[in-house]
């Protein structure tokens, strides 16, 4: 495809379009979009309904609440939309929480000039991730680049494999993706503990993430423990860590009374099902491992540092 415009949904899209060299044919994204930095000055083509300044336990409830009642957690700027003239449009229906509803962009293709294509990506598992790299690169005419940076991704994902054979024995591993209420971790991440040397306990490849009851968790006796909050940074989630401080399961989880839990940056890694799932690896892999895993190759904005009986990991 020539002459392309393209509006990207959700932050991994943003991720993957411009991990394939397309960044200048990019002329809307999401209110979310912050990678590479300069998707942030584009036109923002969503906004969120639900209040960014609510407690973990009060999104958690909206969330419940709208998905309940099939009302949409994100708005479509319908006007701006049109103004941007995009003749592709990368969306997603895997999660109806991180994203506009899939009947909505439909509906607003159609209506929209030229009806431009509309490319729904829904992976659930890692080769899915990559397989989308191709599907946007198929859409947009740039296979050859497509399959370059599927190949350089899964030749990091081999390293580290290859690296975590060598480890003497897996830790029990419980990634938690929300902390109020506590969620296991779901879809890629299983995967990802697995290849990184772990043994994930609570999640389960392919599937949806989970609610937790906290009985589960003390039954299941992690070693150690990986926060990845939904859409969080490392010092929102840390927030959030403090009010467990004195939880009774909580302080009697092995991970927690052998300093081992670990706070990652959810809303850039691990929630996104994009290219840096594979630094999301390394920083998990590292983690666990870190006498036969390298610190990640991610800059500056990716360290660890003491917390209370922990380490945070990203920025």
């Amino acid at each position: 495809m020539t002459n392309l415009r393209i509006v990207s949904l959700l932050p991994s899209a943003t991720e993957i379009i411009c991990a394939l060299g397309l960044e200048s044919q990019l002329v809307g994204v999401t209110h979310e979009c912050d990678y590479p930095p300069s998707a942030r000055d584009l036109p923002k083509v969503t906004r969120a309904r639900i209040p960014t300044e609510a407690t973990s336990a009060e999104i958690d409830a909206l969330v419940r609440e709208r998905l309940q009642s099939a009302q949409a957690l994100y708005a479509l700027d319908l006007p701006t939309l049109a103004a941007l003239q995009p003749n592709l449009i990368v969306t997603q229906a895997l999660c109806d929480v991180c994203a506009v509803a899939e009947e909505e962009v439909k509906a607003a293709a159609c209506a929209l000039p030229g009806s431009p294509r509309v490319v729904n990506l829904e992976p659930q598992t890692l080769d899915e991730v990559f397989a989308c790299l191709g599907q946007v690169g198929e859409a947009a005419g740039c296979q050859a680049m497509a399959e370059q940076v599927i190949a350089e991704r899964k030749a990091r994902v081999a390293a580290v494999a290859k690296r975590s054979a060598t480890a003497p024995r897996r830790p029990r591993v419980a990634l938690l993706e929300w902390l109020h209420p506590p969620f296991s971790c779901g879809h890629w991440s299983p995967e990802l503990v697995h290849l990184a040397g772990g043994d994930e306990l609570l999640g389960r490849a392919g599937v949806p993430s989970r609610t937790l009851a906290w009985e589960e968790l003390a039954a299941a006796q992690p070693e150690v423990i990986f926060v990845a909050c939904c859409g969080f940074s490392v010092e929102r989630t840390l927030e959030d860590l403090a009010q467990l401080a004195a939880h009774p399961v909580w302080q009697a989880l092995p991970a927690v009374r052998q300093g081992r839990v670990y706070v990652a940056d959810g809303s850039h890694y691990f929630s996104r099902p994009g290219p840096r799932l594979v630094e999301s690896l390394e920083i998990l892999a590292h983690a666990l491992h870190p006498e036969i895993h390298p610190l990640p190759a991610v800059g500056a904005a990716v360290a660890y540092q003491g917390w209370p009986q922990s380490a945070a990991v990203g920025a």
